[in-house]
């Protein structure tokens, strides 16, 4: 586990660059490492909130499966792994169609089982496989209806809480977002979120209580900021054991701690879907990762996308949100030119730490519902674009009705949650329907179109193709990288 060679004495000179399987000294690895768990450490936390997961637990399970990961990649793939917004959709859908978080970590358990399987068929069958039954216009209408799926949570359960609350929150998004530059503007959503909690508490000692109304009539008032739960919890200890009995989403207490998952045929058909963002999310960070170190890494793209599966089942497995790659570390390693991955063991041990917090973690859980609803207008809506910034990458030609209609129908279907009743138990709908629809009909339509037709899709070149991937600028490996090109930012921005 333990086995990094000293760079240079552990001096890193101007203009070095420190490889994976190398380290600085110890104190300037530990240096590094906390610049990771700053790196991370926003949206590690943010997601499982928005999930109703707890996120002491997260930020605990987060730094268990970066452990198993870099283990599994024998240290050759620098990463962290932490939440994702992709599972922020399939939380909502299942919430929404009766589930609660016992039936969502147990549907993400198997989410985290097929991108493992995933793993191994890349591993030894190559890339292409999968690239051919999830070519780039089928890859981006997933993301995108994951993405706008999630409006109406905007509207329906965070923003009401309180609008102009919401609204200010969504401008310091909005503005921090453009107006930063360098490693601060990759942490705009946690600067966001930490300027929007000490807002609440503001408006509270100017405003007072905030008043909601109920389906009923009655009004009740309640402070933004509520730290009740924080006063009582412990410095040091174990991320608490829930009872889902009084579970409700968007309510008082709504982030949950140690459970054992269930498995709801409904939910799992509901997560699904979101292992196709995760293969994008997962490949294109090994390629960031292996045009920044100039090392070739696709023997290990199989290893990599099956430890973060790995690593999603044991997080989910106790009660915690499911794991990906984490595209702002690939930020700090860009600016620091440090890919040493014992930074990424001290960011791992430093995230268990907080884990044991439950003052931290009851801190978290705090943050007002009117804050997530000003972060979520702006976030959802970034996350549904991504979809369109892999098409652009990629030269999908919509021109062509192979890649219009099948992405046409699945984006609407996503999007307007239309439903289709299977059984008296099952019905389909939203992100689920949506992606069927998306892949299936994408494979009818390249069946039956014309040669021609055929031939425009099959002769367009794909980022991720395999063996000989273009990076994420569309580029040509073997050819420098952009000197401009900020890595990762395709990911949970």
């Amino acid at each position: 586990m333990f086995g990094w060679k000293l760079h240079n004495n552990g001096i890193l000179a101007p203009g070095a660059v420190v490889a994976p399987t190398e380290r600085l000294s110890w104190g300037r690895t530990i240096g590094l490492g906390a610049q990771h768990v700053v790196a991370m450490f926003g949206a590690t936390f943010v997601f499982p909130l928005l999930m109703g997961l707890n996120p002491q637990l997260a930020v605990m399970m987060s730094g268990i499966a970066t452990l198993v990961f870099l283990f599994v990649v024998k240290h050759r793939v620098p990463s962290y792994l932490g939440s994702s917004a992709s599972f922020v959709g399939v939380a909502t859908a299942i919430y929404a169609a009766g589930g609660n978080p016992a039936t969502l970590t147990g549907a993400l358990f198997v989410v985290g089982l097929t991108l493992f399987m995933v793993g191994l068929i890349i591993h030894f069958a190559g890339a292409r496989v999968i690239h051919r039954a999830l070519p780039p216009v089928v890859t981006g209408a997933v993301v995108m209806l994951i993405g706008f799926n999630l409006a109406p949570v905007v509207a329906g359960t965070y923003w009401p809480q309180d609008p102009w609350l919401a609204f200010i929150v969504m401008l310091i998004v909005i503005t921090l977002s453009v107006g930063l530059r360098g490693f601060p503007g990759r942490i705009a959503i946690f600067l966001s979120l930490v300027t929007g909690y000490i807002l609440s508490w503001v408006f509270d000692l100017v405003f007072g209580p905030v008043q909601n109304a109920a389906a009923d009539g009655t009004v009740t008032e309640k402070l933004r900021v509520d730290w009740s739960a924080v006063t009582s919890a412990d410095w040091f200890g174990l991320p608490p054991v829930t009872d889902l009995a009084s579970w409700q989403f968007g309510g008082t207490g709504n982030v949950v701690g140690f459970h054992l998952p269930q498995f709801s045929l409904g939910a799992i058909v509901i997560a699904l879907p979101v292992v196709i963002a995760l293969i994008a999310e997962n490949t294109g960070h090994v390629k960031a990762v292996a045009e920044m170190t100039g090392e070739n890494l696709d023997p290990l793209m199989g290893r990599a996308i099956a430890a973060d599966g790995g690593g999603s089942m044991l997080a989910t497995l106790v009660g915690a949100g499911p794991t990906t790659t984490y595209a702002e570390n690939i930020g700090v390693m860009a600016a620091t030119r440090v890919y040493s991955t014992a930074a990424y063991v001290v960011a791992a041990l430093v995230a268990i730490g907080f884990g044991l917090s439950p003052k931290f973690g009851a801190v978290i859980s705090a943050t007002p519902g009117a804050v997530l609803g000003g972060i979520c207008v702006v976030l959802y809506g970034m996350i549904g674009l991504l979809g369109a910034k892999i098409w652009k990458e990629n030269h999908v030609d919509f021109g062509n009705p192979i890649n219009l209609i099948p992405a046409a129908a699945g984006i609407i279907i996503g999007i307007g949650d239309v439903k289709l009743p299977i059984g008296p138990n099952l019905t389909l709908g939203g992100i689920a329907l949506g992606t069927i629809v998306t892949v299936a009909v994408y494979h009818i339509a390249h069946a039956i179109a014309p040669r021609e037709l055929r031939e425009a899709v099959d002769g367009a070149g794909l980022i991720y193709d395999a063996p000989g991937f273009y990076d994420e600028d569309g580029d040509d490996p073997q050819e420098p990288a952009d000197s401009g090109d900020e890595r990762g930012d395709n990911d949970r921005r």
